[in-house]
Order: C-alpha cells, then sequence, then structure tokens
C-alpha cells in the first residue's frame, strides 16, 4: 500500500456509494450521523480522501477527539467517567461549545475550497445539538442547502459483517485506536435501545432492522437537509482502518478554556442536575 490519498479509497467497490460520497464532497459541511458499528467512520474516511483528492481542505470534527478536552479541563475534572459513561453535563457542553465552533469556523474559512466533516453520533446527547435548531449563529450554515447531514445506514448483511470486523480489531488491531472501539455486545444493546425509541415490545429482542435504524436518526433531524447514505456493498477493508488517514485533516477542537466556560454554562443553566439527566436521557427528541 502507498501513502497516497487514492490507495485508501476503498468506496469505488460499489459504483452508487461512490457517486454519493463524490457528491458530498461537493458540499461546504457534511455531518455523518449513526449508531456506532454502521459504517459512519468509514463513510468519514472515505469522503475525506475524496474530498481530498478532488483539491478541497479537509477540517474534521469528531467526538472522540473533542470530548477528552472537556473532560481534562479543570472544570471537566469535577465530572468524570463513570464506568466508562460520559457525564451528562460533559456530553451538554460539548454540545454548546460545537455550535460555536462552527460559526467560528465558517468565518475563519470562508473560502469555498474548506470543507468541514464531522462525525456525529447523536446517541446518547452526543453532539445532538446540531440536530436541534436555535436563534444563534451556527443556525443559518446547519439549514443551509451547502450542509447535509448524512444518516449512513447499513444493510443486515454489511451490519453483521462490521460486528464480526469490530471482534477481530479488538484482538488484532491495524491502528491502536481501535482497541478503544465499542465491542459487539454494546453495539448491540445500542440498537436495542435505539429499537426501544421506535416503539414494539420493549421486552423483546429485535434484530437490526436498517428502516427501523433510519427511521429514528430521521426524525431526530426532520429539521436539516438529510441524506439516507445506504451501506448495501462488502468494501475491501481488510487492510484499511479508518483511523488512517493518508492526508492530514485540521482537527476542529476545544481548547481547555472553551471547555472550562462551556461547563460552566451547563452549571449555570442546570442547578438542579436531575433536570439534565432527564434531557440527556431523551437525546433524540430534537
Amino acid at each position: 500500500m502507498t501513502d497516497g490519498w487514492a490507495s485508501r479509497v476503498v468506496v469505488n467497490a460499489d459504483r452508487a456509494l461512490a457517486e454519493r460520497v463524490r457528491a458530498l464532497a461537493e458540499r461546504r459541511m457534511v455531518f455523518v450521523a449513526g449508531l456506532p458499528g454502521t459504517g459512519k467512520s468509514l463513510l468519514v474516511h472515505q469522503l475525506v480522501h475524496v474530498a481530498s483528492g478532488a483539491g478541497r481542505r479537509i477540517h474534521l470534527l469528531q467526538w472522540d477527539v473533542a470530548r477528552p478536552v472537556f473532560e481534562a479541563s479543570p472544570a471537566g475534572q469535577r465530572y468524570p467517567l463513570v464506568d466508562g459513561v460520559t457525564h451528562a453535563v460533559i456530553r451538554r457542553a460539548a454540545g454548546l461549545w460545537v455550535r460555536d465552533a462552527l460559526a467560528d469556523w465558517s468565518e475563519r474559512y470562508p473560502d469555498p475550497r474548506h470543507l468541514l466533516v464531522g462525525e456525529t453520533p447523536f446517541v446518547g446527547n452526543r453532539f445532538v445539538e446540531l440536530a436541534r435548531p436555535s436563534g444563534d449563529r451556527a443556525e443559518a450554515l446547519l439549514t443551509s442547502p451547502s450542509c447535509r447531514f448524512v444518516i449512513a445506514t447499513p444493510s443486515r448483511e454489511v451490519r453483521s459483517f462490521l460486528e464480526a470486523q469490530r471482534a477481530r480489531r479488538a484482538h488484532d488491531p491495524l491502528h491502536p485506536r481501535e482497541r478503544e472501539d465499542a465491542p459487539p455486545h454494546v453495539l448491540r444493546d445500542l440498537w436495542q435501545s435505539l429499537a426501544a425509541v421506535a416503539g414494539g415490545d420493549a421486552g423483546a429482542p429485535r434484530p437490526y432492522d436498517p428502516a427501523v435504524y433510519a427511521g429514528v436518526y430521521q426524525r431526530v433531524l426532520r429539521h436539516r437537509n438529510t441524506e439516507l447514505v445506504g451501506l448495501e456493498v462488502i468494501l475491501p477493508t481488510e487492510r484499511l482502518s479508518v483511523y488512517d488517514f493518508a492526508v492530514t485533516p485540521r482537527e476542529l477542537a476545544p481548547t481547555a478554556t472553551e471547555a472550562d466556560r462551556f461547563i460552566g454554562e451547563v452549571e449555570r443553566r442546570y442547578p438542579d442536575p436531575r433536570v439534565l439527566d432527564g434531557e440527556i436521557a431523551r437525546w433524540w427528541q430534537a
């Protein structure tokens, strides 16, 4: 494998998907939403390389890059992980920051050659504020025709492959960050939680259903320009890690000072933490 961006592009194995990715690469902002284990990291990875090959200057927003800054900040140290779960205050503070950060980014990089690609899980209130209408500086950007929210939706076959690959990579990773990915049983638990949001018999486990999955995310994103991108083909990713980039995108991440400021704002807005916990638990009600 060479070090060039073209060697990292595997999306061409699915002609229809490749065309969708090339079209997305022409946008100003693209946010890929979805549960872990649905291929959104791979879609982000491919979009970054395709857009870079087309001459775009790439900026990357990722929950797992922004979150640790909040947790490590002086204010954030008051809200540590509990059983591996990010504290509600951190999640809400990151959501407040990201809208402000988008507006600042757009003002700093007005040249249309710049593209912002975001990985936005939404589940559990992880950047879900991007889906919610607001009267701030970011709203016009988020509703612009040049902004797209993409729901990566794997078929049942692709979803099963992604789960199996996740299990293999946990023991034999191609990149160190793969050891930190949620294991298959967590992926299945998250799906069951999402299925419960969609309705039905909450006590009976439900097999993964792409239509149900996409429907919940479409409901969350009803105020945004949304595209459903189906992942129907198992791509040749045996030697590819979604964390291995041939290009170097600029990371959009908070400073420790910004983290402290937005944590303080959450503390001011929610003197009763139970109110915040309740809102976080209903993250899909965007």
